[in-house]
This record gives C-alpha cells, sequence and structure tokens, in this order.
C-alpha cells in the first residue's frame, strides 16, 4: 500500500508527459506533410478524425524515405539513414520505438489499427534499392517501384480506415502505380537540371529519344511521344481503378473503373488522391504532352475545392 501511494501522485505527471510526446509527435508529422506533400497533407484533413494523425504519421515517414535519396552525398550515408528506419518499425512493433517524431507517431498508428509490418518494410526496401542512380529498363521496373512504394502506403491507410477488402486493394495497387508514374514524369525537369533521366529506357528507345534530349529540355516530338506513352499507362491504370468520364484520345476503357461499385464507400477516402492525378494528366494533355511546360509546374490552386466536392459526392 506504501509503495502504491509514492507512485500514484507521479501517474498523472507520466500520463502528462506520454501525451505532451503524442501530440508533439503528431504535430511534428502535420507540418513535415504540409511542407513536403501538400497534396496529400489536403487529402489527409478529409479522412475520419480517428485516423486522420496515424495517416499523418505514415505519410511523413514516405516523406522522410523519399528525401534521403536527394539528401546524402553518398549511398553509404543514404543505406545508413534507410537501415535507421528499418529498425525504427522492427522496434515499433516490439513496442520500443526511437525517440523520432515519426517514429513515436508511427508506434501509436501501429497500436491503434494493428498496421502490416510488410508493408512498411516494402516501402523501406524499394527506396533503399532506388538508391542507386539507375534509369528504369522498362515501365514495368517503374510500376514494380511503384507498387512497393506508393500502394503499400494506401494499402496502409486503407488499414488505418478499418478497410480489409480485396477490391479496395486491387484499386489501391493501380492508384498506386498511377502516382508513381506521375510522380516519375513530375520530376523530369528537376532530374534533367542535375543532367539526370530516370524514365523507361525502352520507351526512350522505341521513340529514338536520348537522356541528352531531356537534359536540353527538348519540344520535338519523339520526347513528348515518350511522355505519352508513360502518361498513357498511368491513364490506364486509373481506368482500372475507377470509372471515369475522361479519355485519353479516345482510349477504350479495359475494366475500368467498375469494380468501383464493388469497393466498401468508407474506403473512398483513401483515394483521394486521384483528384490531384487526374488534374495531372489533364494538365499534360492541354501542354500537348510537353513535360518542360510553366503550367505543369504550378500549384492546382483549385485543389482544395475539387477535394471536397469529391469527398461530399462520396466518390474518388
Amino acid at each position: 500500500m506504501a509503495v502504491r501511494a509514492l507512485l500514484k501522485p507521479w501517474a498523472p505527471v507520466c500520463r502528462d508527459n506520454t501525451r505532451r510526446n503524442s501530440g508533439q509527435a503528431a504535430g511534428y508529422c502535420v507540418e513535415l506533410v504540409r511542407k513536403r506533400d501538400y497534396e496529400g497533407f489536403l487529402c489527409t484533413l478529409l479522412l475520419p478524425q480517428e485516423s486522420q494523425n496515424s495517416v499523418f504519421a505514415l505519410r511523413a515517414l514516405n516523406v522522410e524515405l523519399s528525401q534521403v535519396k536527394d539528401s546524402v552525398s553518398q549511398k553509404s550515408l543514404g543505406l545508413m539513414r534507410m537501415q535507421f528506419w528499418r529498425d525504427a518499425v522492427q522496434d515499433i512493433y516490439k513496442e520500443t520505438p526511437p525517440h523520432h517524431p515519426v517514429a513515436l507517431a508511427l508506434s501509436q498508428a501501429v497500436q491503434r489499427h494493428r498496421l502490416t509490418k510488410r508493408w512498411f518494410m516494402r516501402m523501406i526496401d524499394a527506396r533503399e534499392q532506388n538508391l542507386d542512380d539507375r534509369t528504369y529498363r522498362n515501365i514495368q521496373e517503374l510500376e514494380t517501384y511503384a507498387e512497393n512504394t506508393q500502394s503499400s502506403l494506401l494499402y496502409l491507410i486503407l488499414e488505418t480506415l478499418g478497410i480489409k477488402d480485396v477490391q479496395a486493394d486491387h484499386a489501391a495497387s493501380h492508384i498506386g502505380k498511377a502516382q508513381g508514374i506521375i510522380t516519375c514524369m513530375r520530376a523530369v525537369p528537376y532530374h534533367s537540371s542535375r543532367r539526370q533521366v530516370f524514365l523507361p529506357i525502352d520507351i526512350c528507345m522505341l521513340h529514338r529519344a536520348s537522356q541528352e534530349d531531356f537534359i536540353r529540355g527538348s519540344l520535338e516530338k519523339n520526347v513528348k511521344d515518350v511522355i505519352f506513352d508513360i502518361a498513357s499507362q498511368a491513364h490506364v491504370h486509373l481506368e482500372h481503378a475507377y470509372l471515369s468520364d475522361t479519355r485519353m484520345d479516345n482510349q477504350p476503357q479495359t475494366c475500368a473503373r467498375s469494380f468501383k461499385k464493388r469497393i466498401p464507400k468508407s474506403a473512398f477516402p483513401a483515394f483521394n488522391i486521384t483528384v490531384a492525378l487526374d488534374w495531372h494528366l489533364k494538365t499534360l494533355r492541354k501542354a500537348d504532352f510537353n513535360i518542360f511546360h510553366p503550367s505543369l509546374q504550378r500549384k492546382n490552386t483549385l485543389l482544395p475545392l475539387s477535394l471536397y466536392v469529391r469527398s461530399w459526392k462520396q466518390s474518388y
């Protein structure tokens, strides 16, 4: 009794410290995502309240992993950073997370939603393999990378919503691949300025477009044809994910967004990112597939409104 009485006054203090640390970790994740992944930030704000902090933690991890490659001067340093996150995830599942705000927030998310460790490891492994400045040999390699990174993130977001559904996972797979492909295209001007090109070699060879063409910012038809083919593949994945009224040059609807009808509506908020993806493809088409057009570098000022309308319609 004496020991219990002695410890009792400290219990509220411990709880307050835990709450304070959790709040600070969550705030750190929100701010990191707002600065580095604004589209993801807006999408997360429209999720159910009980999932928001967890998804901000997931997106913060994605930001941390995606920044490693460009923030280190040597591959060995990148490998060390990746190993830190691999160890952090292992420790999170042992309930001994490191004192890093993202890791602490992830620990809360894992405990709250029983998130699958495999998706975290796939994200880390894929980012680690991508530390090499190696061009994708073909579109399938780019799709595999997108599946392991962006689709894995969407699988985890679905878990925070309590969704365990094969059709929802199918949609997440296609949307993640589309997002990865579009992200690769959006990065072309940045990479070209650093004399780097990561577009699939097979498509570049098909249209006889050299890396130097992209580094020079060429507006020749063969360069635009490369972008058209890659963008078309992203469009096909979105068509597989949902029924869309937009077409790219009257491409046939294969599977379309038809199986959307079989997905629980509670899963739709996880796929809000399709609003941004559709906008990027539409803007690219208006620019005649000139990946260097200034319109593609501008922020979509109507995105918050578009996301709100899509959320209000309970669609994706």
